[in-house]
């Protein structure tokens, strides 16, 4: 029976989850100790959204902020390249997008899916699957089967725009089914009732890997019907929205346009509908920790939630992302490890880290060398007197960006531009005042003169390992 034929029976109420908040009961004893991950991946989600007061996503919300939960939140995260492609591609493999050679969003084909995170899994015994979204242009014009490593395929068909929460095409292992524009078959429900589809019926003799990839908040920013009414979180403006004065930024932002008035209420509405569609992703991370709980396994499984870039609504003039600001690079990133006290992490981590991480928990071994390293030390509550002082984030450039590096560490972020030009912004306010939007440029300050010759040397590092 092939997962689309199981899913509409696989609905896990939410009345299961009030349980979270308490004592979860004694997980089962698996035949392999090994511990479960899940993956959670959103598409496009502003770091701010989470959390955020008022809650965006307030039953998650909650749980983060649950001190028994176990949550673990690293709030210096870090995309190696903000776009939807080459993050995913990172992920699967721990390296750097000029490695795996997916460098943007027209090259996901490039990726060598012989040698990823899930075959790594696989051949360590591990179930995996994953359900939603796999890498734009999927299939490469090919039959879209499933690529090696995966033991449950569900996965999104490239489509028009307008395919992102209703009418697409899912792939379930070379069977393609369409979908339409009935409530039942809003893109995230349908993943989400797949995904605990999974956790219920993966086999309870070895451990197992969830990938879970929904498209929202992706654009086109379409709530499901029951969020499509409801209050959501005020959206306001950052000191950076729309920026008045760049004349200290490069050449590209500088030859940036100022936004309209009714330009910037637009992307305001953009920015709160983007919120809505987070409604249904709130309602599936839950059920999918209740469908872990139900299968005793919440105690014997890592969860791991971030999302593949961010988004820029307007900042520093700019929309979309690729940018090298925190707008597109900077990541909502939180775990829950079942020994964990839950905590804050101020270590800088990165989506690179993930596979490495993801392996050293399975005991298994990548293929090929990664660039991140794995996080479990940072889990365990370690601080290794060798870990990076901040992660690497590039872009190869654009038409209307030219190719950028980054360097961002707690304290800094650091910008390269293959124009030779330089931005250096003290975020935390370690030798001027706090800069947390990335407004003063102070590259080339005497003030800065030691931190920009480390910062470029950690970044000249970083570029060559």
């Amino acid at each position: 029976m092939t997962a689309l034929a199981r899913i509409a029976a696989a609905a896990v109420s939410l009345v299961v989850v009030i349980a979270l908040a308490v004592a979860a009961p004694s997980a089962a004893v698996p035949t392999d100790r090994r511990m479960n991950v899940v993956l959670i991946l959103s598409d496009d989600q502003t770091f701010e959204s989470l959390p955020h007061d008022p809650p965006v996503m307030p039953k998650f919300q909650s749980l983060l902020e649950d001190p028994h939960q176990h949550w673990i939140r690293f709030p210096n995260a870090f995309i190696n390249t903000p776009l939807c492609c080459p993050s995913r591609a990172s992920i699967l493999t721990g390296e750097y997008s000029n490695h795996t050679g997916v460098v943007d969003n027209s090259t996901g084909e490039e990726l060598d899916d012989t040698r990823t995170l899930a075959t790594a899994l696989q051949d360590a015994g591990y179930t995996t699957g994953l359900i939603g979204k796999y890498l734009n242009g999927f299939p490469f014009g090919f039959s879209p089967t499933a690529p090696p490593g995966w033991d449950t395929w569900l996965a999104k068909l490239q489509g028009p725009q307008h395919s992102v929460y209703q009418r697409y095409v899912l792939s379930d292992h070379g069977f393609t089914a369409p979908f339409g524009t009935a409530p039942e078959d809003y893109s995230t429900d349908v993943y989400a009732r797949a995904a605990t589809e999974f956790i219920r019926t993966a086999p309870q003799d070895r451990p197992f890997f969830l990938m879970f990839t929904p498209m929202a908040p992706h654009s086109p920013w379409q709530p499901a019907a029951r969020d499509a009414g409801s209050r959501t979180a005020p959206v306001g403006t950052t000191p950076s929205f729309n920026e008045r004065d760049v004349s200290d930024k490069p050449d590209w932002v500088r030859t940036l346009p100022r936004i309209a008035p009714n330009h910037a209420r637009a992307l305001r509405e953009d920015h709160r509908r983007a919120y809505q569609t987070l409604g249904a992703l709130d309602d599936a991370v839950l059920d999918i920790l209740a469908a872990l709980q139900a299968r005793r396994a919440l105690d014997d499984t890592v969860v791991i939630y971030l999302t593949d870039n961010g988004f820029s609504f307007g900042e520093h003039r700019w929309v979309t992302k690729s940018c090298p600001y925190d707008d597109c690079i900077r990541t909502p990133f939180f775990v829950r490890y079942p020994s964990a006290a839950a905590r804050t992490d101020p270590d800088p981590v990165g989506n690179v880290d993930l596979a490495p991480t993801i392996a050293d928990l399975a005991r298994a071994t990548l293929a090929v060398r990664p660039d991140g390293r794995s996080i479990v030390p940072l889990l365990l509550g370690a601080h290794p007197p060798d870990w990076p002082p901040g992660t690497l984030s590039q872009f190869r450039g654009s038409r209307q960006i030219p190719e950028w590096w980054e360097m961002r560490t707690p304290r800094y972020a650091y910008i390269e531009y293959a124009t030779g030009e330089h931005e250096l912004y003290d975020v935390e306010g370690s030798v001027g005042p706090p800069d947390p939007y990335e407004l003063d440029n102070v590259a080339g300050a005497p003030a800065y003169a030691d931190v920009e010759r480390r910062l470029d040397a950690d970044l000249r590092g970083a570029r060559r390992d």
